[in-house]
């Protein structure tokens, strides 16, 4: 008789196991959702996973405990049928497997809506370079139904510097494409695509549109509880005032004008307050507005183009929308004036023999096959020497320290159709100039293709730009580009009358200006007037860059 009580006891409890559920049902839904940090043990207690729904692989482990009472359908219905993984999201999630056992990782796996959807995989507007928040879909390599395998280039990504491949992660097919070739400013997470594991899942998949939570959006704020209500309050009755008649202008606001008078005023646009009349009573008469505009003259005013209408004629004018890298240039640039406190330097360098050096070293090239050697290049390798010999402007600023760098990285500005581009030379001070050379024209004529990779333009530690040579700019001032702490401004070489060895002697030189702009919380005066002096003797005497 006791075994049987206790059986029937367990009984009773088991029969409540679905309360049990109905009542925890929040912190079920609380524990699948996207943003929970929950885990699952491999235990089999139930008491312990406490019925939150589990893979089609564990049921059958579930079932032994609670063969009467398994989950309500409406839970398994409405939040645990299929799954759905998001990729290129840096969201943390859960990621069930088997024998419960949990793993944090980069791609979060939630659950799909609607029942009659496969597992399916959401990929994500990925981040591709550090500054990125947004980007553009240039266009799709592979169409809606195209099997994909990992490696192969989904679609090129316009970031905010430059137009970026976007490589497939996992084997698959390409369900539906939710952001199609030119979609614009679509925020780092967003959903771009859907892939899926099987060919036949694809057509269930035709008219999906991820949801405002998928995609993102912020989730609706509960309404706001109705404002209590106020209970009238009587209000003492008071017998109507009387109506009264409107007053009559004050006096001193008319002007008495005589027919004739009132009509010169109007047609020379008189205000008669401003005249004083002397006629009988004060009234205004001929001879005062004649007195008036001989006095004071007739203000002709120019005359304004009108339309038809009485209008004026709108401006004409073209709206040209912002480019991902000229929305970056504004913000940076912008950033960088008002936080970084900008001192300028400025040195004239003779090229006379820079550019005889430079006529040598090209019959060397086209008689080798190589290529010609510009001033833009002897200026890069000619800065990073310099820099090489005053480290402390190979420097950053941060809060707590200045960051001195080892490696000498020349950015060097290139000036395309889509905007501001600046590639970078890495150690400069230790290529050759033909290799300085080469690169130059290679990474400019991917600027101007607007394919740069993210490894071409980062890592930068000094910046060159040079508005000389190409535009004939004889001085100028550039903006420091952050995080880095200066800048060479190079201008164009201009001939010049020095004085010569003797008396009423002179000759002539060719000089270039270029303007050091520095911060000056990390490179004091002194410090910036001894590396333009560093630069100015590589300029001056070229030989010594080859040493």
């Amino acid at each position: 008789m006791v075994y049987a009580s206790r059986i029937i006891n367990h009984s009773k409890k088991l029969r409540n196991v679905p309360n049990l559920m109905r009542h925890d049902h929040a912190v079920s839904v609380r524990c699948f959702s996207s943003g929970a940090q929950s885990s699952v043990c491999r235990s089999e207690d139930v008491t312990k996973t406490h019925f939150l729904g589990y893979a089609a692989a564990e049921r059958e482990r579930v079932s032994k405990f609670v063969p009467q009472n398994p989950v309500p359908s409406s839970l398994s219905r409405n939040n645990y049928s299929g799954t759905t993984t998001r990729l290129g999201t840096p969201i943390g999630g859960v990621v069930f497997g088997r024998g419960f056992s949990c793993l944090q990782v980069q791609s979060s796996r939630g659950f799909a809506s609607d029942a009659g959807l496969p597992p399916h995989q959401e990929i994500g507007m990925p981040s591709l370079s550090p500054t990125m928040t947004e980007g553009n879909i240039a266009r799709w390599l592979k169409k809606e139904g195209d099997k994909v395998n990992p490696g192969e280039v989904l679609c090129e990504v316009e970031t905010d510097k430059a137009t970026v491949e976007m490589e497939c992660m996992e084997e698959g097919y390409l369900a539906k494409i939710i952001k199609g070739d030119g979609s614009k400013e679509i925020k780092v997470g967003e959903i771009i695509a859907i892939t899926v594991e099987e060919e036949e899942h694809i057509a269930k998949f035709k008219d999906y549109s991820p949801s405002a939570s998928d995609s993102g959006a912020p989730a609706e704020k509960e309404p706001a509880a109705p404002p209590p209500k106020q209970e009238p309050v009587e209000q003492p009755v008071s017998s109507p005032e009387p109506k009264s008649k409107p007053a009559s202008p004050p006096s001193e606001d008319r002007f008495f004008a005589s027919p004739l008078a009132r009509k010169m005023a109007e047609d020379h646009k008189v205000p008669l307050s401003s005249i004083k009349g002397t006629g009988p009573d004060g009234h205004i008469v001929k001879a005062d507005i004649e007195d008036y505009l001989a006095s004071r003259g007739k203000e002709v005013s120019a005359p304004t183009p009108k339309t038809k209408d009485g209008k004026l004629e709108a401006l004409d004018y073209l709206d040209i929308p912002h480019s991902q890298i000229r929305k970056v240039t504004a913000s940076r640039l912008l950033f960088s004036k008002q936080t970084i406190p900008h001192y300028y330097l400025t040195v004239d360098t003779c090229v006379d023999k820079l550019l005889g050096l430079r006529s040598q070293l090209n019959s060397l090239q086209e008689a080798s096959g190589g290529k010609r050697i510009s001033v833009n290049d002897l200026v890069i390798k000619a800065a990073a020497l310099a820099l090489r010999k005053v480290p402390q402007c190979n420097s950053s600023w941060t809060d707590d320290y200045i960051r001195q760098y080892n490696d000498v990285n020349i950015n060097v500005a290139v000036q395309t159709e889509n905007g501001l581009y600046v590639p970078v030379i890495r150690n400069a001070d230790k290529k050759g100039l033909s290799s300085i050379a080469a690169e130059v024209k290679q990474l400019a004529q991917k600027a101007k293709e607007n394919s740069l990779k993210p490894e071409d333009y980062e890592g930068g530690t000094f910046t060159v730009s040079n508005l000389g040579g190409p535009f004939g700019i004889k001085q100028f001032c550039a903006i420091i580009n952050p995080p880095q702490s200066g800048i060479l401004a190079v201008g164009s070489a201009e001939k010049r009358v020095i004085p010569g060895s003797g008396p009423e002697q002179f000759n002539f030189a060719s000089f270039m200006s270029v303007t050091l702009s520095c911060d000056h919380r990390v490179i004091d005066g002194a410090i910036g007037a001894e590396w333009l002096k560093a630069f100015k003797g590589y300029i001056e005497n070229p030989e010594t860059m080859l040493l």
